[in-house]
């Protein structure tokens, strides 16, 4: 089964005035839907973008599972536990929230940022917060989730380039940018596929195409 949710359908919020403009594939902050809280270890799936010298000031998370994923820009991060990073394409960013942490997101660079975060529910409530990230992932090399139950896939393709989907309980398609063919729906930048019980599902590129696809166990 496939649910497809296209980019137009996602919630707007952020602060144009600040400079933050972002959209929401699930319900989120004011924006409540309760037949949209969640698929698999996924709860929220948000696109930021950020003005130069516009952030998100120190707030704070707990029980979540932060990965970020930069599509243009640098992403300056700084948490309560020490850690300072600059985030660029190609870089996978996780913040384990854990028992509850505080961090800084800001655009510290002269040219916009625009950047995917994605939140999945941890199996287990509470421990310690923790921190990751791995510069220039390669296609080939998934990135594990375990205190989520799930696994990214990053996917970078060429025009006409296939790659199969995940036989997973629950597998969710970002499309970053480009265009793709899924299992008989085109898929844009920013559509999304909800897929349940995959099987044997290949994906073909129309055109060059980035892709983040979430690999879960659990709903």
């Amino acid at each position: 089964m496939m649910d497809v949710r296209r980019a137009e359908e996602r919630y707007r919020g952020g602060d144009p005035a600040a400079g933050i403009s972002s959209l929401h594939a699930f319900s989120f902050g004011p924006h409540y839907d309760p037949d949209n809280l969640r698929f698999g270890a996924v709860i929220a799936c948000n696109e930021e973008r950020l003005d130069p010298g516009a952030g998100f000031d120190e707030h704070p998370h707990s029980h979540t599972e932060i990965v970020t994923w930069v599509v243009e820009g640098e992403l300056t991060h700084r948490d309560s536990a020490g850690h300072e990073s600059v985030v660029r394409h190609g870089d996978v960013q996780r913040l384990s929230s854990a028992g509850g942490v505080r961090h800084v997101e800001r655009n510290d660079g002269e040219l916009p940022l625009v950047f995917v975060q994605m939140w999945l529910a941890p199996l287990e409530p509470g421990g310690d917060p923790s921190y990751e990230i791995v510069h220039g992932i390669a296609d080939s090399t998934p990135y594990a989730l375990p205190e989520a139950g799930a696994m990214l896939h990053v996917r970078r393709l060429t025009a006409g380039e296939r790659t199969a989907v995940p036989d997973a309980p629950f597998v969710y398609v970002h499309v970053v940018r480009g265009e793709v063919r899924l299992d008989g729906e085109e898929l844009g930048e920013g559509d999304a596929a909800r897929i349940t019980d995959a099987k044997d599902i290949e994906l073909v590129a129309g055109v060059p195409a980035e892709l983040l696809m979430w690999e879960m166990a659990v709903g």
